[in-house]
């Protein structure tokens, strides 16, 4: 299904990739800064609560339909426009803040407004990268990335933290700004490869649009494996999400630690990230990359159990297991954007990309709304002990299941064609 790769791969992917990494960094410089002034200016916790459901919502709405508009066009377009309309409306929400005139609300609707490009760059991004990269090195390109995210999390925190020592905000988000100009330059010279749209135009009705959101669906359906891992991936975010956002209060009320052990289990867990991702990198996983994900699986249950068990006397025991756990994290992530890459119809993958953020994401709030209970009742431990108990055990059935030991055995036959524009 990957086109032949007739031009020099690696110059064309990287250039683009460091434009990206710059994007990024931006990205989460920005975040940051506008959590913490939202922190500082209200003290509140449902103001904080509301940033993060605005920016999650256009994940879980749009997504779909973002995705059946990104296998219709043009995908090198999509990224350059996305990208740039972020860092519009980003300007736009610094000449308020040079002004003086910021509110609340501007703050919300520009988070917004990010998350919807966001949601169109993605999958735009990730199904461009099966048809410039070779088919065997997309599981190193996968954890590459993660490598990539893990690096950010721990230096885009701290670089944001001294910016806001000596810059204003909206010179901050003027270096957003700067990094997007960055991503973009590169995509303006170079020709990312398309996938094969005969019969199609970019005008897109709202019937053939919906038409392209059922098509998707029943493509990812119709491949039981990777449907099941779409499943077990929604279940992994609901076990385990909830474990990690209630780790200040485990650090502080059982721990009886404070801010820097806090930032130093934090830490421990990115870093670990960095080193899963550049070993999967080297590595490139097991031959069946749903094998390396069931072991990360395991993995990931062993290193949250250890956390959730951790005598509170013992603190750093606790750090060693956010390491195990962050280690793993690329191990079991990785490899399901490669199976994707590698198997999926190429002019279908911008739809399964962004169909599976949807899902992952919708589980968030659904999860928080459960466990906050839940934890009052069992614990955090509890919760995070339930958590790995459930990883465990999908890591280890999932050995058991025939439709995903042989998911990159059995990929989906039956053409599912796009209606025509």
């Amino acid at each position: 299904m990957q086109p032949s790769l007739r031009f020099d791969w690696k110059k064309t992917f990287f250039i683009i990739w460091t434009g990206q990494a710059f994007s990024l960094l931006g990205s989460e410089l920005v975040q940051f800064a506008l959590v913490w002034y939202l922190t500082k200016q209200t003290g509140s916790a449902s103001v904080l609560a509301f940033a993060s459901f605005v920016a999650l919502i256009p994940r879980v709405l749009i997504s779909p339909f973002s995705g059946a508009l990104v296998d219709r066009w043009n995908r090198q377009r999509v990224m350059i426009f996305a990208d740039a309309a972020i860092a519009v409306f980003t300007m736009l929400l610094a000449v308020i803040f040079w002004l003086g005139k910021i509110q609340i609300w501007h703050i919300y609707a520009i988070m917004f407004i990010r998350s919807l490009g966001s949601g169109f760059h993605w999958p735009a991004m990730q199904a461009s990268t099966s048809l410039m990269v070779p088919k065997e090195q997309l599981p190193r390109i996968s954890g590459l990335n993660q490598t990539l995210r893990g690096a950010l999390g721990i230096v885009a925190p701290v670089a944001a933290a001294l910016l806001l020592e000596f810059m204003p905000m909206f010179g901050i988000l003027s270096i957003d700004v700067l990094t997007a100009i960055i991503a973009i330059s590169p995509l303006l010279f170079v020709i990312i490869p398309q996938p094969d749209k005969s019969g199609l135009t970019e005008m897109t009705k709202p019937a053939h649009l919906w038409e392209d959101v059922k098509a998707g669906f029943h493509y990812l359906a119709n491949w039981k494996g990777m449907f099941y891992l779409a499943i077990a991936a929604t279940v992994l975010n609901f076990l385990l999400n909830p474990g990690f956002t209630f780790m200040p209060l485990l650090v502080t009320s059982y721990f009886g630690k404070g801010a820097i052990d806090l930032s130093l289990i934090e830490s421990a867990f990115s870093a670990g990230m960095i080193l899963g991702g550049i070993i999967l990198s080297a590595w490139g996983g097991f031959n069946r990359n749903i094998f390396t994900i069931l072991t990360g699986l395991i993995g990931m249950a062993v290193g949250t159990a250890l956390t959730a068990l951790t005598p509170p006397n013992i603190f750093y025991l606790a750090v060693v297991g956010m390491a195990i756990t962050g280690f793993m994290n690329p191990i079991v992530n990785a490899p399901i954007a490669a199976i994707i890459q590698t198997n999926a119809d190429p002019k279908m993958q911008g739809r399964i990309f962004s169909m599976l953020e949807s899902l992952v994401s919708a589980m968030m709030p659904i999860s928080m709304l459960i466990a906050a209970p839940v934890a009052e009742w069992i614990g955090i431990r509890g919760w995070l002990l339930f958590g790995a108990v459930g990883c465990f055990t999908m890591g280890i059935a999932g050995f058991f299941i025939p439709a995903l030991v042989h998911l990159e055995d059995s990929k989906e036959k039956t053409s599912h064609p796009l209606p025509e524009g």
